[in-house]
């Protein structure tokens, strides 16, 4: 079965590619891109595509590799102890089953999605080497071996935070998502807002890549905020004139969707007082 995207989700050519090339090796397929440009819902689609349940771990930056695998609640255990709980004969009461062990020891295929690795600390993906390439880890407290039967689907997405080690990536199939390119945007438009007018989409679309293409801008509209911003455009019947940005300020209409720190606002205002000086 191959992935070639979804009724819900636009998949150019070379993403269906990576996606099948890492199912077929079994590897992890590590997506990288610009924040919002659906790396994590990829995973889900996918998912859905093949007919796979899906397993999510999403990662912040307290995680640590090891939760992935189990945690052992030693603490319960000695209370327990203390309070002659029949519980505490039996280590298995406190062993947390974490996500790759849930995917191990899943019945069938599924998806493993390990969203924004990046965010975790550097040694975080090194940790998880050998569980990832063997595909099986040791529990110590019970003495067991956990090995799955059925390799998962692997996805992992970075927003590129920060670098991660060459071993790590060695045992990847890696794919970057550039920020579509118009007409992919107008069909992920189109996907998101079925029969929405030519002529408002391309008046809100030549805005969104005049701010993408702003020198000095902190952060860039991602293609996420486009599809906010056409929905309150729509929630708000603006039309193609309606969103004509005056002389005085060239911010555009609901900004506020597609600029997210001030510094992007202050830039466009000063833009717009230098435009109105040289006049």
């Amino acid at each position: 079965m191959k992935f070639t995207g979804t009724d819900a989700y636009v998949a150019t050519e070379d993403l269906t590619v990576a996606v099948n090339a890492a199912v077929t090796l079994e590897r992890p397929l590590l997506v990288k891109g610009e924040p919002g440009t659906g790396k994590t819902e990829l995973a889900r689609q996918v998912a859905m595509a093949l007919g796979m349940d899906m397993i999510e771990w999403h990662i912040k930056s307290t995680t640590k590799a090891q939760q992935g695998l189990y945690e052992y609640d030693a603490v319960s255990r000695l209370r327990d102890s203390q309070l002659g709980d029949e519980r505490v004969h039996d280590v298995n009461n406190y062993i947390r089953k974490g996500k790759l062990w849930q995917a191990f020891t899943a019945p069938k295929k599924v998806v493993l999605l390990i969203d924004e690795v990046d965010k975790a600390d550097i040694e975080f993906p090194n940790d998880l080497l050998q569980e990832l390439d063997k595909m099986e880890f040791h529990v110590y407290e019970t003495g067991e071996n956990v090995k799955a039967q059925v390799r998962p689907v692997v996805i992992i997405t970075s927003n590129n935070e920060k670098e991660l080690p060459d071993a790590f990536l060695r045992r990847c199939f890696f794919h970057y998502i550039n920020f579509p390119e118009a007409d992919t945007l107008r069909k992920i438009v189109e996907v998101h807002f079925p029969g929405i007018k030519d002529a408002l989409v391309a008046t809100a679309m030549t805005q969104f890549y005049e701010i993408r293409e702003q020198a000095g801008l902190k952060k860039k509209p991602s293609t996420s905020e486009i599809l906010d911003w056409l929905k309150l455009l729509l929630a708000e019947d603006l039309s193609p004139e309606d969103l004509k940005r005056d002389a005085g300020s060239l911010l555009p209409k609901l900004h506020g969707a597609l600029l997210k720190n001030e510094q992007d606002v202050h830039l466009f205002e000063r833009l717009a007082f230098l435009s109105r000086s040289k006049r």
